[in-house]
C-alpha cells in the first residue's frame, strides 16, 4: 500500500477531475515541486553511484537527458493538467472568481481552507470579486 503511494508520487499519477470535488486536493504546486526534487535526487544519487562503481566517468552527461525525460518533462505535463483543473475550478465555483482565492494552493486566503466544487469555506459571505 505505501509502496503504491510512493510510486504515485514519483510518477505524478495522483489527482484528476475528482480532485476538484475533494476537500483535500492531492495535486498542488507543492506536490509537483516535491516530485521534481525527489526525482532529481534519485537521478543524482544513481549517477554518483555509477561514476564511483562503474566506468561511467566519460558518460556522466547522460544524466542530463535522464533529468529531462524523468523529471522536467513529466513535471511540466503534470503542471499543465493542474492548470487546466484550476481553470475549471475557477469557472465552476464562486470561490474561483473571488479575490481571496489562491490558485497555487487551491485555498481561500482568509480561512486557509481548501476550496472544492462541493465546499465553499465562507458560504459566500466574504466573497469579493477580482
Amino acid at each position: 500500500m505505501k509502496f503504491d503511494m510512493l510510486m504515485d508520487y514519483l510518477m505524478f499519477r495522483t489527482g484528476g477531475e475528482e480532485d476538484n470535488l475533494s476537500d483535500n486536493p492531492t495535486v498542488t504546486t507543492g506536490s509537483i515541486v516535491w516530485g521534481v526534487i525527489l526525482r532529481t535526487s534519485i537521478v543524482i544519487i544513481l549517477t554518483l553511484f555509477l561514476i564511483r562503481y562503474t566506468d561511467f566517468n566519460e558518460y556522466w552527461w547522460y544524466s542530463f537527458f535522464v533529468i529531462w525525460f524523468f523529471v522536467a518533462f513529466p513535471a511540466f505535463k503534470q503542471y499543465q493538467k493542474f492548470s487546466e483543473r484550476i481553470k475549471t475550478l475557477e469557472e465552476d465555483t464562486l470561490c474561483g472568481k473571488c479575490r481571496h482565492f489562491n490558485q497555487g494552493a487551491q485555498t481561500c486566503q482568509i480561512y486557509d481552507v481548501h476550496v472544492s466544487k462541493n465546499h465553499i469555506p465562507c458560504e459566500g459571505m466574504n466573497w469579493e470579486p477580482k
